[in-house]
C-alpha cells in the first residue's frame, strides 16, 4: 500500500528545494495543498503522462497558480516529461517550470494561470465544453466523452469579483463534473484574512447551485478521497469541497503564517521542516519507492488503451461522428471552410447592402455557424444588440435534470446567454477553447472590454482561438454618451501582443475580418463593429483585405487623371468619411489615395514591400478615426482626425459634427497637410 505521507512529503520537499534554489517563488501552498494533490492525483484523476493530449482525460487546472510547484512536482513524480532538471530550473529563463504554469510550456498544464479567479473560471469553460461534446457525440452504449474537471483554488481566487461571475454560471448550467477543491488556510500575502474576507462559502455556493462537502481536514487523505467520492455521484451540481488546512504545513517557525506564502523558507527553516516531516533526503532527491507510489505511467496507459477500444467501437458504429469528433478536437476546420469563405464574401460583394456592421457581422455568422458546428455563440445580456445568434444556433438551455434541451431534430442549443457577467464570460471562453472541440465568440460593447481585459490578454499570452465581438464601437452609437461611447479601447486593444483587432468598414470586410479570424488557430481576435449603418465602400475584389490594409480608391477611381498627392488612412465607418472627402478634394484637383486599413495588427505583419506598396514613402498619411490620436502617429501620419477627449450624449450625426468628423474637416485636414508641405 502507497505511503500517503511520503507522497504528500515529497511534494512539500520539491515545493521548498526548488523556491530556495531560485531564491523566489511560493512554498507554502504547495505544502498545504499536498496531501489534497496525494487523494486526487493517486486515487481518481484519469490521466496518462505519456500522452498528456488524450481526448478523454480529466482537466487539473491550479487555479492558485502561485502554488505552480504543487503542480510541476505532481507531472515529474507522476511520469511527465518533466525532469528533475526542470524543477531544479524553477523560475529559470526557457525552464519549463515557469513561475506560474503556463500551457504550451509545461506538458500535463492544461491552462496558463496566475491571476486570481481566472483559473476557475476557465474549469468553468472546460466543464461546459465536457457537457456539451458528451450530448452532441455520446450514444447509447457508447460513452466517449465522459471525463471530470478538477480545480484547486484558494481564498484569493474566491475574492475575486470573476469567481463569482463563474460559479454562478456553473450552477445554472448544472456542471455535475466540476470539482473544486478550496484550499482554506486562512492565510494571504498580507496575512490572516479574517479581518477583510467573512464570507460563508459554503452557504454562498449553495446559493449558486452548488453541492458543498465540508469543511474537511486538508491533511486527511481518505477524508479528501471520500468527500471528491461523494462529489463524483452528483447528477446535477457541480460540488465544493472545503478543505481546512495550513499554509506551509510541516515547517515549525511558518507553518500558518503569512511568512509561507511567498517567499522562501531559508536554509535553516528547511533543515528544521525536514526534521519535522521525517523527511531524510537531500535536496531534489525522490526514493524509488515514492516514485513508485506516484508513477502513473501504466495505469494511465491501460486507462487511455481502453478509451481507445472504446473509441474505435464508436467509430465503426458511428463512422461519422467518430470522423467529426476527432476533426473538432484536433482544432481542424471542415474541408469545405476555404469554400464557404469566399462565397460569404462574394456574396456580401453581390448584394453591396448598407447595413452596420454589426449587422454584416451576423450576415456572415449565419453562413459560418451553418458550416462549422464548433461555433459556439454567446453575448453578455446584448444579444439583440450583438447580433450574436443565427438560425444555426438557438440558445442553450438545461433540463430539471441537468441535460441539454434539443429540439426536434436532437440538436442542442449553440447561443450561450452569459447575462451581464463580460469577464466571467471572456475567460469562460478560454476555457472552452482550451478544452478542444469548440470555436468559441461572444459579444458585448465595445467599451465594456475594459471589464474582459485581463482574459482576452490571457487568451493571447495562451495563443486560443477566442473571438470577441465587440458592437457600438465609436460615439456614433449616440445618446448613450460618454460612459458608453469607446474612445480609447480600439487603440488599447491594439497594444495586445497576439490579439488580432479588426474594425471593417462594410459588409465585405467584415466577412473577411470572420473568416480571418476563425482560421487563426493561434490568435484570439476581437472584432470592433458599428450601431450605425454603413454605405458599402468595397469596389473591387478581396484579395487584399486579409492583410489588413489595402487601397480602396485612387484618384483615377474618380475620374481624377494624376497622381495621389497623399493618403487618407481610416477604419471602420470613417471609410466612407475618406471618400467623400478624397471626392471634394478631387473637386479642387486634389489627388488622394484611400487606404482602408480594418486591421493594423494584421497589417504590421506584412513584409516591407507590400507596407511601402500601400503607403509609399513620398506621401504624407493623415489618419482618420473615432479614437485617441496617439495610436495612429506610429505609421509616420502628418495629421490625425481623431478625439482625445470623452464623448458627449446626443444624437450621432450631431456628434460626429460636434467632433469634426465631417468630409469637410478630413478635407481641410489634408489640405492644411499639403500646404505645410510646401512650406518644407
Amino acid at each position: 500500500m502507497a505511503n500517503t505521507q511520503q507522497m504528500a512529503n515529497a511534494i512539500r520537499a520539491l515545493a521548498m528545494d526548488a523556491v530556495q534554489q531560485a531564491n523566489s517563488g511560493h512554498p507554502g501552498a504547495p505544502m498545504g495543498m499536498a496531501d489534497m494533490a496525494v487523494a486526487l492525483w493517486s486515487r481518481h484523476l484519469q490521466h496518462n503522462p505519456v500522452n498528456p493530449h488524450w481526448a478523454d482525460r480529466d482537466r487539473f487546472i491550479l487555479s492558485n497558480g502561485h502554488g505552480s510547484m504543487l503542480i510541476y512536482a505532481l507531472l515529474h513524480l507522476t511520469g511527465y516529461d518533466l525532469p528533475m532538471s526542470e524543477l531544479k530550473n524553477f523560475r529559470q529563463l526557457h525552464s519549463k517550470t515557469a513561475g506560474h504554469p503556463e500551457v504550451g510550456i509545461t506538458p500535463g498544464v492544461e491552462t496558463t494561470t496566475g491571476p486570481l479567479g481566472q483559473g476557475i473560471t476557465n474549469a468553468v469553460g472546460f466543464a461546459l465544453a465536457e457537457k456539451l461534446l458528451a450530448s452532441e457525440f455520446n450514444r447509447k452504449g457508447h460513452e466517449i466523452v465522459n471525463h471530470h474537471t478538477y480545480v484547486f483554488m484558494g481564498d484569493g481566487c474566491l475574492m475575486e469579483g470573476i469567481s463569482h461571475e463563474a460559479a454562478a454560471l456553473a450552477g445554472a448550467w448544472k456542471l455535475n463534473k466540476l470539482i473544486a477543491l478550496y484550499d482554506d488556510n486562512g492565510i494571504s500575502i498580507d496575512g490572516q484574512v479574517a479581518p477583510w474576507f467573512i464570507d460563508n462559502t459554503a452557504q454562498r455556493f449553495e446559493a449558486y447551485g452548488w453541492n458543498v462537502v465540508g469543511p474537511v481536514d486538508g491533511h486527511d487523505v481518505d477524508a479528501i478521497d471520500a468527500a471528491i467520492a461523494h462529489a463524483k455521484q452528483s447528477a446535477t451540481k457541480p460540488t465544493l469541497v472545503i478543505c481546512k488546512t495550513s499554509i506551509g504545513k510541516g515547517s515549525p517557525n511558518r507553518q500558518d503564517t503569512a511568512k509561507a506564502h511567498g517567499e522562501p523558507l531559508g536554509g535553516e527553516e528547511i533543515g528544521l521542516t525536514r526534521a519535522a516531516l521525517g523527511w531524510t533526503h537531500t535536496p531534489f532527491e525522490i526514493p524509488a519507492d515514492v516514485y513508485g507510489d506516484w508513477d502513473a505511467k501504466s495505469t494511465g496507459a491501460k486507462t487511455e488503451a481502453a478509451w481507445n477500444k472504446k473509441f474505435a467501437s464508436y467509430a465503426k458504429a458511428f463512422p461519422e461522428l467518430a470522423s467529426e469528433f476527432t476533426r473538432r478536437m484536433a482544432g481542424d476546420l471542415p474541408k469545405n471552410f476555404a469554400q464557404v469563405a469566399v462565397n460569404t464574401v462574394v456574396d456580401t460583394i453581390a448584394k453591396g447592402e448598407t447595413v452596420a456592421s454589426r449587422k454584416a457581422s451576423q450576415m456572415a455568422l449565419e453562413a459560418f455557424t451553418a458550416a462549422l458546428p464548433e461555433m459556439l455563440g454567446g453575448s453578455a445580456d446584448l444579444t439583440g444588440s450583438n447580433l450574436t445568434n443565427t438560425k444555426s444556433t438557438p440558445a442553450l438551455r438545461f433540463d430539471e435534470a441537468g441535460a441539454v434541451v434539443k429540439n426536434e431534430y436532437g440538436v442542442g442549443g449553440r447561443h450561450i446567454n452569459y447575462g451581464v457577467r463580460e469577464f466571467g464570460m471572456a475567460a469562460i471562453m478560454n476555457g472552452i477553447a482550451l478544452h478542444g472541440g469548440f470555436i468559441p465568440y461572444a459579444g458585448t460593447f465595445l467599451t465594456f472590454s475594459d471589464y474582459s481585459r485581463n482574459a482576452i490578454r490571457m487568451a493571447a499570452l495562451m495563443k486560443q482561438r477566442v473571438i470577441h465581438v465587440f458592437t457600438h464601437d465609436s460615439i456614433g452609437l449616440g445618446e448613450d454618451g460618454p460612459t458608453h461611447q469607446s474612445i480609447e479601447h480600439a487603440a488599447s486593444l491594439r497594444l495586445i501582443p497576439g490579439l488580432d483587432v479588426w474594425r471593417p468598414a462594410d459588409t465585405t470586410e467584415t466577412a473577411v475580418a470572420w473568416s480571418a479570424a476563425l482560421s487563426q488557430r493561434d490568435k484570439p481576435t476581437a472584432l470592433l463593429l458599428s450601431r450605425q449603418n454603413l454605405a458599402y465602400a468595397h469596389k473591387r475584389d478581396a484579395g487584399d483585405i486579409s492583410r489588413g490594409a489595402y487601397v480602396l480608391s485612387e484618384p483615377a477611381d474618380i475620374g481624377l487623371k494624376q497622381a495621389a498627392q497623399a493618403v487618407i488612412i481610416a477604419t471602420g465607418s470613417e471609410v466612407q468619411l475618406a471618400l467623400a472627402a478624397q471626392k471634394l478634394l478631387a473637386i479642387k484637383k486634389i489627388a488622394v489615395r484611400v487606404v482602408s486599413m480594418p486591421s493594423t495588427t494584421s497589417f504590421d505583419r506584412e513584409d516591407v514591400k507590400y507596407k511601402t506598396k500601400v503607403l509609399p514613402a513620398n506621401l504624407p498619411r493623415i489618419a482618420v478615426e473615432m479614437g485617441v490620436t496617439d495610436f495612429w502617429w506610429k505609421y509616420g501620419c502628418a495629421a490625425v482626425v481623431g478625439i482625445d477627449t470623452y464623448g458627449e450624449s446626443a444624437p450621432a450625426n450631431v456628434l460626429f459634427k460636434h467632433f469634426g468628423f465631417t468630409e469637410d474637416n478630413v478635407a481641410a485636414t489634408v489640405q492644411a497637410v499639403l500646404r505645410q508641405q510646401k512650406k518644407k
